[in-house]
C-alpha cells in the first residue's frame, strides 16, 4: 500500500484517525462521512472505538476532488471507483496527475485587454471570438484573459509586424491546429492501443503501474520531437518546390527574345494613294 501512494507521489504516516484524514486530504470530516455513506470510500479499521484509515484513503479522497473539479458527479465517480481494483487509488490518481501535467514548459501569463490590444493590433468581436475559441485567449472577466502560450501570441504579433491582418492570422492558426489536433490523436491512440490496454485487458496489475507511468513520461518528449523533425523535413521540401517552380517560371519569363516578341508589334504596309 505505502508502494502504491508513493508512485502517486505522496507520502506520509500509515495510519490516520479521521480528523488526520480530513487535514491530509484536503476533505472535511462530514464530507469524509458522507463519501463513506454513499460507497466512495471504504470503511476504517476499527480498534476500540476509533476508525483508523490508511494511505489508500487519501488517495481516494484526492482522486474523488480531482474528478469532481473535471465535473463528474458522485454517481458517475462511485461508478468510476467500484471498477477499479482494491488498493489502486494511488497509482489512478497518479496517473491523473501525470495526464494533467502540462505537455510543455511553457507558463501561461494574464493580460489586460489593452496589452493586448498594442501587442497583436486591433481586432473586431468575430475575430476576438474566434481567437477564443482557438484556445489564444482565455476570457477571465473584467478585461482581464489568460494567453496559455505567449510565444504563439508572440508569433502572431512578428506577423503583425510584417502587414499580416488578425483575420488572415487566425485563419493560418485554424488550419495549423487542425492539423496538429490529428497528430494528437495518432499519439494518444498509440498509447491507448499499445499501452493502456494490454495493461487494462489484464487486470491493471500492480507491478505494471510503473511501466505505464514510465511511457506515458517518455511518450511527452518523443511526440514533440518527432512533430518538430517531421516538420522541419516537411517544411524544407515545401518550400524547395514552392520556390523551384517560381524560379522556373522567372527563368522562363527571361528567355532572350520572349519579352521583346511579346511586345513587337506587326509591320504594316504603307497604303498607296489612288491617282
Amino acid at each position: 500500500m505505502i508502494a502504491t501512494l508513493r508512485a502517486a507521489g505522496q507520502d506520509g504516516p500509515d495510519e490516520y484517525t479521521i480528523d488526520q484524514l480530513a487535514r491530509a486530504s484536503g476533505v472535511t470530516v462530514r464530507n469524509i462521512r458522507a463519501h463513506q455513506s454513499r460507497g466512495l470510500l471504504p470503511s476504517p479499521e476499527v480498534r476500540g472505538r476509533t476508525g483508523f484509515y490508511n494511505q489508500e484513503h487519501v488517495a481516494r479522497l484526492q482522486l474523488i476532488n480531482e474528478m469532481q473539479a473535471d465535473g463528474f458527479n458522485l454517481n458517475a465517480i462511485k461508478r468510476i471507483l467500484n471498477g477499479m481494483p482494491p488498493g489502486s487509488a494511488g497509482q489512478v490518481l497518479g496517473l491523473e496527475r501525470a495526464l494533467r501535467t502540462p505537455w510543455g514548459e511553457e507558463e501561461p501569463e494574464i493580460m489586460e485587454a489593452s496589452e493586448l490590444v498594442g501587442l497583436v493590433g486591433g481586432a473586431d468581436d468575430a475575430t476576438a471570438r474566434k481567437a477564443i475559441r482557438l484556445g489564444i485567449l482565455v476570457p477571465l472577466g473584467d478585461g482581464r484573459y489568460e494567453v496559455p502560450s505567449p510565444s504563439l501570441l508572440r508569433a502572431g504579433a512578428d506577423l503583425n509586424d510584417l502587414g499580416i491582418d488578425v483575420p488572415t492570422r487566425l485563419a493560418v492558426q485554424e488550419q495549423v491546429r487542425r492539423h496538429t489536433e490529428g497528430v494528437a490523436n495518432a499519439f494518444v491512440r498509440l498509447f491507448l492501443d499499445k499501452v493502456w490496454k494490454p495493461f487494462n485487458d489484464a487486470g491493471r496489475p500492480e507491478a505494471d503501474w510503473p511501466r505505464v507511468h514510465e511511457a506515458l513520461n517518455r511518450m511527452r518528449p518523443m511526440a514533440t520531437q518527432a512533430l518538430v523533425a517531421t516538420f522541419h523535413q516537411v517544411m524544407a521540401a515545401k518550400v524547395d518546390e514552392a520556390f523551384g517552380k517560381v524560379i522556373q517560371q522567372e527563368a522562363k519569363a527571361r528567355r532572350p527574345g520572349r519579352t521583346e516578341g511579346k511586345q513587337r508589334q506587326p509591320s504594316r504596309q504603307p497604303r498607296r494613294s489612288k491617282r
